[in-house]
């Protein structure tokens, strides 16, 4: 717990989200530095000038220290040479530990959409209060033309997406989970659950199959997670719900 800030955040009558609203971040990460987080040295400037403070009266070890002495957030929790190398119990444990959000960016997904045990934690997820998305992509849009022929597999691609929603479509009932689908050149598929995701980057020529996973946590407000998490929300605002 970091006292000093504590104290000196009800001297200067600001609440954490108030500091949250001010500096753009979430109110969790304001929460983790009251905790005792060492925040990134640009945001410790920030809250000092804010609460008319010096830097040193709220960190006084990391001021003395240098900002190599800040802790290190640890953002890659793990890395799988392909996405069929990753064990179906991270995928399960995944899903199943969201609480908020879980979201899924691809084009098919099919692999996921096959997996009944992944179906019906996406369910129970949502019937349990969280937010569940799933983007694919238009099996007649350009970009999953282009993709089938950069993959050599042709129309099969769309094909994969059309198995994919006839699995998907059973949740359609659910309250709490949305299907969208996308025209867009992915650089990347997203599997999100909160702030944990599994991030397959796609290579040309390559099945996404075959390409590597990252498991990526969410720490700080513009960390390596945070690019991604960006990335759905902008695919997310430009796709169309399924008719």
């Amino acid at each position: 717990m970091n006292d000093l800030l504590r104290r000196a955040l009800a001297d200067a009558q600001l609440t954490e989200a108030g500091i949250a609203s001010r500096l753009g971040v979430d109110p969790k990460t304001v929460r983790r530095w009251v905790a005792g987080r060492v925040p990134y040295r640009r945001h410790r400037a920030s809250v000092a000038e804010l609460l008319g403070v010096d830097e040193a009266d709220l960190w006084p070890h990391a001021v003395e220290a240098g900002e190599w002495a800040e802790r290190p957030v640890v953002e890659i929790l793990a890395t799988y040479p392909h996405r069929w190398a990753v064990p179906r119990p991270v995928w399960q444990r995944l899903f199943e530990g969201a609480r908020e959000e879980i979201g899924v960016l691809a084009y098919a997904g099919l692999f996921l959409a096959e997996d009944m045990g992944i179906l019906r934690a996406f369910a129970e997820r949502a019937r349990g209060g969280a937010r569940v998305r799933i983007l694919l992509g238009d099996p007649d849009g350009t970009c999953v033309a282009e993709r089938g022929s950069d993959e050599g597999v042709g129309e099969s691609m769309a094909a994969k997406i059309r198995n994919a929603l006839v699995h998907y479509r059973a949740l359609c009932g659910v309250d709490g989970v949305e299907i969208r689908l996308h025209d867009t050149v992915l650089y990347n598929s997203i599997y999100r659950a909160d702030g944990d995701l599994l991030i397959n980057p796609h290579a040309y020529g390559i099945a996404a199959s075959h390409a590597p996973v990252l498991h990526l946590r969410r720490a700080e407000d513009g960390d390596m997670a945070s690019t991604y998490l960006e990335s759905f929300e902008r695919v997310w605002s430009s796709a169309a719900p399924l008719g």
